[in-house]
Parts: C-alpha cells; sequence; structure tokens
C-alpha cells in the first residue's frame, strides 16, 4: 500500500505484525511510555516486553499533536514556500504518530483481543479526523501547489520531483480542491467508512473464531492424516474439551478437514460454516456493514468528481481504469471456467467410482479433487509433506534469496520479539553490511486474523543523510505441528512462505530518501512476491530444502517429477474462484447508481453477489475465494477496487521469471542484479511500468501466464 505523502500515521498499515502485553496498566507518563522515547533495544526494534496497551492512546494523541504543530510551523514560515520547508518538512512530520500507530495496527492484525478491539474504535476516528485536518489544511496546500504549479523552475532532482508530485496529487485527491461545504461531507464519509471498515474485519475475526466442529466419535475421524487428528485433539484439549477432536475455519484445520474427510456431512457442516461466515443475521452479521461501504464509497467518489469508486482509486494504478481491469480478467474467465469443467468432470469421475449417485457440491470438491490427482498421477499431499518441514522451506527461501543477491539471514537471540512464537534474523549484504531485521510469526491463533501478510515496525528512511535500516516481518496462519513432531507444510503453505518473503525482500532492498515515495502501486506490488514462488518447484532449489524430515533424505527424484506433471492440474478451480472474488469486487465498485426503496439504498448483498457471478456461469461448486460478508480485502480496505492486482502482478513476475529462463540460469546473476535495481529498490520513484520495462527491455504479455497456469 503506497503510503501518503501527507499522513504518516501507520494505522492504514494492516499489513503488519505485533504483540504487546494485555493484562497490565501501564503509566502514562512520558518517563514510562516507551513510544516517549528513543528505542534502546538492539537495531532499535520496539520494546515489545514493555508496550503495555493503555500506552498506545496517549502516545497516539500526542503524536498527533506534535504532528498538527509541525504543520502550523510550515503553515506560519513567513519565507516563500520552498521544497525543503514545505514538502520535505512535511514528509518528515509525525515521526512520533507514525512511531505509535504503525506497532498498533500491528497489535490489532496478530495479537488482538476485546480491550484492543474497543480501543482501535476510539481511535479511528481521531485519527480520520487528524487526517483529514492535513488534507484539507487550505494555507497547507495553497504552499504546495505554489511549489507544484513552478515546478518546472526548481531544480529538483528525480526522486524530489517525485515527491512533490504525489504530494501534490495526494492533496487533490484528499479532497483540497473541494468547496468548504463539500469538504465537510468529506470529513464525514471518511470517518464513517474507517469505523465501517474497522468493523468489518472485527466481525470477521468473531465470526471465523465462533465456528467449532466438535466431534466426539472416534469413527468420525476417518480420512484424516494422522497429524490432523492429533491437533484437532490438541485443540479440544485447550478449549477444555477433552477426549474430543476440535475443527475449526482457520485454513490449517478447514481445507485438509475438506480434502481428507470421508465422512459427507461433516464437510458439508464445516464447508457452510466458512462461506456463512458474516451472514447469519447476528450480532456480527456483515451484510449492512457492506451495503453501507459500497454506498458511502460511491457518495465519496461522486463528491470527488468521479462517477464511481473504481474510477476513483485505479486512477493511480497501473491499470488506469476499469475498463483495463475487466479486459484482462475476461480475458482469463473462459479458458478458467472451462479446465473447471474437466475438473468438475473428473470429480464426477471418482463419485461414480464410488458407487454413489449424487451430483458433487462445494464441499466435495477438495475431498474427490484429491482422489482425481492420485488418479492420474499417483500423487497426493501426503506424500510431500515430510519433505517441507517448516524450518527447510524457510532456509530453502535463504538459500534462493543468497543465490540471487548474495545476502544472508543469521538467527538473533536476545531480542524483544513481537510474539513468543516468533524468530527474529539480521539480513545482511554480501559484504557483511547490515540491512535489516526480519521477524517470522508462523502459527493460528484465536488473536490473529486469517491468511498471511508481509508488513514492518519501521519502514527504511534516512537519518541524519544516513539510510536507517528496515524492521520487516512476515505472519502467517500455517499448520502447528503435532505434538513432539516439526511443523510440516503444505505446497499452498510453502508458496505462501517463498511469497510472503519476496514482499520482505522487496521491503529491505527499498532505498529512498522520502517516505512519500516508498510505496508502488498496489497492482505493481505483488510482483516482488509472486515471482519468489517460481522457485519453490525448481528441482535445484528441491534438493537444497525439500528433505525428510525423519531421514534427511533429499526429496526423489521421481517425486519432484510428480509435482512437475501435476502441478497445471488444479488450476481451474484456483484460476476461477480468484477471478470470481476480482469480478465480485470490481462489480461492486463499479456501480453508478444503487437501487432504492422510498429514498434509502436497497443493495442485497446476497442477491447482488449472486447475480454478479451466476451471469458470468460460475459453477455452484466454486464459491468466489472470498464471499462479499468476509471479503475483508475489499471491504477492509486494503484493496478495494484492487483484488484484481494479484493477477496483474502475475502477468508480470510469469514474464520476470522467463527473463530468468531464458539465459538458461535460474540464478542468472546478471537478471538478479537488474530485477534488485530496477524493481526491488527504487520505491515508487519511477512509474512502474517504466520500472518494468527498465528490468526486462520490453512491456510483458499475458502468454506466460497462460501457459504458467495451464490454460492456454
Amino acid at each position: 500500500m503506497r503510503k501518503k505523502t501527507i499522513i504518516t500515521t501507520g494505522l492504514a498499515v494492516a499489513l503488519l505484525s505485533a504483540c504487546t502485553s494485555s493484562d497490565k496498566k501501564a503509566d502514562d507518563s512520558d518517563t514510562n511510555n516507551p513510544f516517549f522515547t528513543e528505542y534502546t533495544t538492539p537495531f532499535g526494534v520496539p520494546p515489545f516486553n514493555e508496550i503495555q496497551i493503555a500506552h498506545y492512546k496517549p502516545a497516539i494523541e500526542k503524536g498527533i499533536e506534535e504532528q498538527a504543530k509541525e504543520i502550523e510551523t510550515i503553515v506560519n514560515n513567513q519565507e516563500a514556500p520552498s521544497f525543503e520547508n514545505t514538502i520535505v518538512a512535511l514528509d518528515q512530520s509525525g515521526k512520533l504518530l507514525s512511531k505509535a500507530t504503525i506497532v498498533f495496527s500491528a497489535q490489532n492484525s496478530a495479537n488482538t483481543n476485546d480491550e484492543m478491539e474497543a480501543l482501535s474504535r476510539e481511535i479511528s476516528p481521531l485519527l480520520s479526523q487528524h487526517r483529514d485536518n492535513i488534507s484539507l489544511n487550505a494555507a497547507l496546500f495553497a504552499r504546495v501547489k505554489t511549489l507544484y504549479d513552478n515546478r518546472e523552475n526548481l531544480s529538483l532532482d528525480k526522486e524530489q520531483a517525485k515527491l512533490l508530485e504525489e504530494t501534490y496529487k495526494d492533496f487533490v485527491r484528499g479532497g483540497a480542491n473541494l468547496n468548504a461545504d463539500d469538504q465537510a461531507k468529506l470529513r464525514g464519509l471518511n470517518s464513517r467508512l474507517a469505523l465501517l471498515q474497522l468493523t468489518f474485519g472485527q466481525n470477521m475475526l468473531k465470526e471465523t473464531n465462533a465456528f467449532q466442529l466438535i466431534i466426539d466419535n472416534e469413527a468420525d475421524l476417518s480420512g484424516l492424516t494422522d497429524a490432523l487428528i492429533s491437533n484437532a485433539a490438541d485443540a479440544a484439549q485447550k478449549a477444555g474439551l477433552e477426549g474430543k477432536w476440535l475443527f475449526t475455519l482457520q485454513n490449517p484445520s478447514i481445507m485438509p478437514f475438506l480434502q481428507y474427510s470421508d465422512k459427507r456431512e461433516l464437510r458439508e457442516k464445516i464447508f457452510k460454516g466458512y462461506i456463512m461466515r458474516g451472514n447469519n443475521d447476528n450480532e456480527n452479521d456483515n451484510k449492512e456493514v457492506v451495503k453501507q461501504l459500497v454506498t458511502l464509497r460511491l457518495e465519496k467518489a461522486k463528491l470527488m468528481g468521479y462517477p464511481d469508486y473504481a474510477s476513483f482509486v485505479l486512477e493511480e494504478r497501473m491499470a488506469k481504469n476499469s475498463n483495463s481491469v475487466y479486459a484482462l480478467l475476461d480475458e482469463l474467465w473462459t479458458p478458467a471456467l472451462r479446465v473447471a469443467n474437466q475438473e468438475l468432470g473428473d470429480i464426477q469421475n471418482e463419485v461414480k467410482k464410488e458407487g454413489n449417485t449424487f451430483t458433487a457440491e462445494g464441499w466435495d470438491w477438495r475431498y474427490y479433487f484429491e482422489k482425481a490427482k492420485k488418479a492420474k498421477f499417483d500423487l497426493d499431499e501426503s506424500q510431500v509433506r515430510p519433505y517441507l518441514k517448516l524450518e527447510n522451506v524457510r532456509e530453502g527461501a535463504f538459500y534462493v534469496a543468497n543465490k540471487l543477491y548474495g545476502i544472508t539471514f543469521t538467527p538473533i537471540s536476545d531480542i524483544p520479539l513481537p510474539h513468543s512464537e516468533a524468530l527474529a534474523f539480521e539480513c545482511k549484504e554480501a559484504d557483511g553490511t547490515h540491512l535489516g531485521v526480519l521477524y517470522m510469526d508462523f502459527f493460528p491463533r484465536a488473536s490473529k486474523r486469517g491468511g498471511a501478510w508481509c508488513g514492518g515496525y519501521r519502514p527504511q528512511e534516512y537519518k541524519d543523510g544516513k539510510r536507517v535500516a528496515p524492521i520487516v516481518t512476515i505472519v502467517c496462519n500455517f499448520t502447528p505441528p503435532a505434538a513432539g513432531e516439526p511443523a510440516l507444510l503444505s505446497l499452498d503453505e510453502a508458496e505462501t512462505l517463498f511469497h510472503e518473503f519476496g514482499h520482505a525482500l522487496h521491503s529491505l532492498f527499498r532505498d529512498v530518501h522520502y517516505s512519500g515515495i516508498a510505496g508502488v502501486p498496489r497492482d505493481f506490488v505483488e510482483l516482488p512476491s509472486q515471482i519468489m514462488e517460481h522457485w519453490v518447484l525448481e528441482p535445484e532449489v528441491l534438493k537444497v530444502y525439500a528433505k525428510h524430515y525423519q531421514t534427511g533424505e533429499e526429496i526423489p527424484a521421481e517425486l519432484i517429477r510428480k509435482l512437475d506433471n501435476s502441478s497445471k492440474y488444479g488450476q481451474g478451480f484456483a484460476t476461477t474462484e480468484y477471478l470470481a472474488a476480482s469480478l465480485l469486487d470490481m462489480d461492486y465498485h463499479v456501480l453508478q447508481d444503487l437501487p432504492t426503496n422510498q429514498e434509502n439504498v436497497n443493495l442485497d448483498v446476497v442477491a447482488f453477489e449472486a447475480e454478479t457471478l451466476n451471469k458470468r456461469g460460475l459453477l455452484s461448486q466454486i464459491p468466489p475465494r472470498y464471499r462479499s460478508t468476509y471479503f475483508n480485502h475489499t471491504m477492509g480496505g486494503g484493496y478495494t477496487a484492487g483484488y484484481y492486482s494479484y493477477i496483474w502482478s502475475e502477468v508480470l513476475d510469469a514474464d520476470a521469471f522467463d527473463a530468468f529462463k531464458e539465459t538458461g540460469d535460474i540464478f542468472n546473476p546478471e537478471v538478479a542484479s537488474r530485477f534488485r535495481t530496477y524493481v526491488l529498490t527504487p520505491g515508487g520513484i519511477d512509474d512502474a511500468m517504466d520500472m518494468y520495462k527498465n528490468f526486462r527491455g520490453k512491456e510483458p504479455g499475458t502468454g506466460p501466464l497462460l501457459k504458467n497456469r495451464g490454460l492456454n
């Protein structure tokens, strides 16, 4: 997510992880609040063991006060506006606020509780108001506009010119050109949207945690792996259900259950629990939240002079407009749906093999797909997991980074950790220069939101002319280890680790002088992460990290061959469920008028979702990867009108990996150097497509993507 020039609050950074003590009351005095002093920890990481919940609000309130004074100083400067006294001063303002909110928002993502959620609802309107106070400060905008209008005469270098351009655009997109009445309306809209997005995520977490599938009859465990059964027994014991087995909606629990359980009625129960999250007509229901979000976003777009919200958002993306997005999604939809129908045919054949006559449903797909895959390729996931020990996969990612860029990762002890389960590593350049700190937090817990993400506790910046190294974190929800055993990953989890590690490399390598140009467009940001996935199944890499957790034996060549042969199988399902979610996201945000009932918006979320998917012929057995009521990517605000970004970036990463393969060396040092120089290092100094062309020498096409997914 590109960091806004005009505000440096960290609450918007939803891709972060942190953990703090919540069972103690803090002294709010300046001398005892860790945010009010320089961290004295190794590498300047946050002192997690000292930060308490009661420290956040005083630090954020003081941070708001300090930045307001810094803005006032800029505005009241009697000297004529200059790049230094206005643009740089603004870019460097709000350090305390950013310092506190970056940890606070991280805590809300990775280790929240009722107290933190209540606090976030208090803080959200404060930050929304503060952001608007800066965006809508007429005197401040006047200074910025004076410089922007005279930019040709300022003798700025490339980076400075980009910062000025982005600062000006941020003001305009923040409402600086609106009249007073419209600015007041915008303030109200921004405040309501911020709170609704927060509410959506909180409801989703509660709905995920509320569902439990409790099994007390051992016969109902038929088909499940020993590791899954052991984890379910551990979960039940922790929940006070000794002697039973507990399955949840966390991915490491539900997905293998759907994949292996022989009990169709239980698969149906947990599947419906998953797809009905936020749609149960209870206190955590998200249908009304979605309706209000879509309504208010459209109202904001029209207030800003755009026909729909997607137009407002996409103006700043590589895609530029919704026509470009739909063109890509539609190009992929037809072949993906064709392949998905072929896969459904295979699944239905497996149903018939067992003497059944029913039509496969959503809760049958993963179960019978696993059987079809085994029949076609003599391969199932249980054959691969023993070779994917978590620590080995992690070292495999480190190996790839070392081969490409010469960097190393060394474990750090005696350093504050964001959570007791987290690990810390120092990243160094080939010459030993400190590059940054990387935290890794791998396993699910009730206080952690689902999915996987990469964020940071300190961005790369410059202070007194010296580069300040970033502090980066990777947070996942991988299958936890069974009692007495190591954590063994699925292939999908291994790819996720490499994916998030790619984001981490992007953060570690970034080298810009101004925070306002540190980020890249949303539909470019997945390029550094997704390209890393290409190395996961390369034989040379597999032989390094894929070793049997008991014997140390390298993964057999025959198993590698099976993985390669089967790698494209299942892409009909995977691509279709992803595209369905992307199309749903776009369809909500290209609406230019909403149905009304007696002057009230009458958007039926369930009906709208059904219509947008059915008209495209989505198979009933494949729900979108995220349904409306738990689609946090778009409703939570991070990927609004932007979930298409993963496939947009995949066009780039597929073509980019071809640049390595074309040389005959997947670790070609010259190609790796270009990728680091033109993609990973410059932040948002250049236009995104220009960055790609600087690396590749040409624009990408969809051919490599279609080939990789087996859709050509």
